[in-house]
């Protein structure tokens, strides 16, 4: 019955739901001054003939203002704060015009206090009447429930500022349903906001299990990556969902809302700054040239491929020595080219260790770029297979940057890594090593740029 009523009502045109508030104003009207006078009087009052037009001319005066203060405006499903502020305002001043209207008519027997009473009851019925609808309306207990039933349990991860914002907007969502915070502050557990208990991340998985929470929503945007890091991994052996809401500087920038949320991306858990790309050091050697990749098909060079494309070279070389990873790179990125496009895509099938291939193919299409990506990356791998690490890593690092000499291409790139820095491992000791053998060949032809790209870090220009 209830929610059929309710499907009833917000089935209704806007216009007919405000001729109904109307109405019902009229009535609440007429019924706070019939109070007021009984209230006064100690007794049920029906006012004499001389009175009766006081009584009637009440929703004449109160519901001009009512329009003039906005409100039929607002939505009675998310009423807040400031349109509680304007009922307040509204009604004041309608009291204060009908009590001017009593003393300017004349009529005798009048109790003053009356006015008094008027403003005190006809806040409490046209207020409260906003809030009943408000909780008759309300989404998360009644229509979500109702109409929407795949909504989530999720679990506000901090209970700052930001958390509150957040849920706080969730309170109107359809989707997600926020039933409790998590926060670290001592000072906050067990206390309740928005009528959500606080619960110290030690009971996490009580709460989660209890619950049935379905999502975690991290609001920290001030919390620093090692954090942030750290509260994901305490999260990792539960059955949920992450998301996070916007860092400090998005929000600043005005970029995003707190209530904007995004899965947790890699780039929130590094335990660094990102580095941006030199868009003017990429363009100068990308755009208008002849690109080659080698180890196009591997996890780097393939998305390297994709980010190159962006930038609108002459040509792409393909350097690949896995037959499948090739094909599926060729395929996807002749895939993206636009049909306007002039970029042309060649597949080269051979390994890097072949020296005389390498500095063939750069002849034959006047490569002028090489992105040196063809390595061996697995640690483990490495581990278990150092001599085919350091022949592929180190030999093959060699054989490509003496054919790129030898062919006179422009620039070399060596894509290297972290774990090239003080190495601990076989898989970055074999790349540290290519970075020296750059470095070395560097100081010899120096009207050829050769250079290591750290994949994540910085660029070492030497």
């Amino acid at each position: 019955m209830k929610h059929g009523l309710i499907r009833w009502f917000l089935s209704l045109s806007r216009t007919t739901k405000r001729s109904l508030m109307i109405f019902l104003d009229v009535f609440i009207i007429i019924i706070v001054l019939l109070s007021s006078f009984s209230l006064r009087l100690g007794e049920w009052f029906w006012p004499p003939d001389e009175l009766l037009y006081l009584i009637l001319v009440g929703p004449l005066v109160a519901i001009p203002i009512f329009i003039k203060f906005g409100l039929y405006r607002a939505i009675v499903r998310y009423i807040g704060f400031k349109a509680i502020w304007s009922i307040v305002q509204a009604v004041s001043l309608f009291a204060l015009f009908w009590g001017v209207l009593v003393l300017l008519s004349g009529i005798q027997g009048v109790p003053r206090s009356v006015i008094i009473i008027n403003w005190v009851i006809g806040t409490l019925l046209v207020g409260g009447s906003r809030i009943i609808g408000r909780w008759w309306f309300s989404i998360k207990d009644n229509t979500s429930n109702t109409i929407n039933t795949n909504y989530k349990n999720v679990l506000v991860y901090g209970a700052g500022s930001a958390g509150v914002q957040l849920a706080t907007a969730l309170t109107y969502s359809s989707e997600l349903n926020p039933v409790a915070f998590i926060d670290d502050d001592s000072s906050l557990l067990n206390h309740q906001i928005m009528g959500l208990k606080i619960y110290p991340s030690d009971n996490l998985e009580k709460i989660i299990i209890s619950m049935k929470i379905e999502e975690v929503l991290l609001a920290i945007p001030s919390a620093s990556r090692e954090k942030r890091n750290e509260i994901v991994n305490s999260l990792e052996s539960y059955p949920v969902m992450v998301r996070t809401v916007p860092g400090v500087s998005e929000l600043a920038q005005g970029n995003l809302k707190i209530d904007d949320l995004h899965h947790v991306k890699i780039d929130d858990l590094l335990g660094r700054n990102l580095v941006p790309p030199n868009q003017n050091y990429l363009r100068s050697n990308i755009t208008d040239k002849v690109v080659m990749i080698t180890g196009a098909g591997g996890s780097i060079g393939s998305e390297l491929c994709r980010q190159i494309l962006q930038l609108d070279p002459k040509k792409i070389i393909l350097f690949e020595q896995n037959e499948y990873a090739l094909y599926s790179i060729d395929q996807e990125l002749k895939e993206l080219i636009h049909e306007s496009s002039n970029i042309v895509i060649t597949p080269i099938l051979s390994s890097v260790l072949d020296k005389d291939k390498v500095e063939q193919v750069c002849k034959s299409f006047s490569v002028q770029t090489i992105y040196h990506t063809a390595a061996y990356k697995h640690v483990p791998m490495i581990e278990l297979n150092i001599f085919s690490g350091i022949e592929n890593n180190i030999f093959g690092t060699l054989s490509c940057a003496e054919a790129a000499i030898a062919a006179n291409v422009e620039v070399f790139i060596l894509i290297s890594t972290d774990k090239a820095v003080r190495p601990t491992n076989a898989m970055g000791a074999t790349k540290r090593f290519s970075e020296l053998i750059l470095q070395a060949l560097a100081k010899n032809f120096e009207n050829q740029q050769i250079t290591e790209v750290i994949w994540g870090g910085e660029i070492l220009d030497f």
